[in-house]
């Protein structure tokens, strides 16, 4: 059975359709650790209906507790990007890299012919809460590669700013994939709104807040495919913090 919620698109210039995949329905890993959901198929959560979407593969919303976090392990051919809400984390991979992410960076390691790394909350009383995304690269076994950003937080007031494209740059990380990425601060009664090209997909996380897309209520971890759509509309309901993807 789906475990998707499936609204039509509210603009009645367009035929596409918004589905929703609902905060409670995500699947979950819960350890003394870690508390994790997981809107794609991820680990032992396992829904044939829920694999991916487009070339968007995971989105894991992670909760690592203090002095606690991921030994190392390895990775191949994925662009694995980590968005840092809460508290910080420590990073080290077989590239050679050590870094911290705090609140507000994005980090991108495209895995390409394989990497290790780990990934820890050195904070004695701070849990870590972060996004990882995973989107599945255009091409295989290229150099791995390490990129870390911390976007300007005024600029992501008010509306949707660019963090991440094929080209990356200094104040944004590549992606080898046809598809960007990109981050809106909304302050409660504000609203937005984003266009796709013809032919575009978009995927919608809310990360904090509450929001409506179209019409529809979504609440902090919901997320929506979005196929065919012209125009998104977002009002925010609460202050809300929000990650989207403009896809292939």
């Amino acid at each position: 059975m789906s475990t998707q919620r499936t609204v039509k698109n509210m603009e009645a210039s367009a035929q596409g359709i918004i589905k929703i995949h609902e905060r409670g329905l995500r699947g979950k890993t819960k350890m003394g650790w870690l508390e994790s959901y997981h809107t794609f198929s991820f680990g032992s959560f396992n829904d044939p209906q829920r694999i991916r979407f487009r070339s968007l593969r995971v989105i894991n919303d992670d909760i690592i507790a203090s002095g606690s976090g991921f030994g190392e392990h390895p990775h191949r051919d994925m662009e694995i990007i980590t968005y840092v809400l809460r508290g910080a984390l420590t990073h080290k991979d077989s590239m050679g890299n050590g870094a911290t992410i705090n609140a507000g960076d994005i980090q991108k390691m495209s895995a390409g012919s394989g990497i290790t790394h780990a990934e820890f909350n050195d904070s004695k009383d701070t849990a870590v809460h972060l996004y990882q995304i995973w989107i599945m690269p255009d091409e295989k076994g290229i150099t791995p590669q390490y990129e870390q950003i911390t976007p300007n937080r005024d600029a992501l007031r008010g509306g949707f700013s660019l963090v991440g494209d094929r080209i990356g740059g200094s104040d944004k990380i590549s992606i080898h994939q046809d598809a960007q990425m990109y981050v809106a601060v909304l302050d409660e009664g504000q609203d937005t709104r984003y266009e796709f090209a013809q032919g575009r997909h978009g995927f919608l996380q809310v990360a904090r807040g509450h929001v409506t897309l179209n019409g529809e209520l979504l609440k902090e971890g919901d997320g929506a495919e979005i196929s065919g759509v012209e125009t998104i509309m977002i009002a925010a309901q609460t202050d809300a913090e929000l990650i989207l993807f403009d896809l292939k």
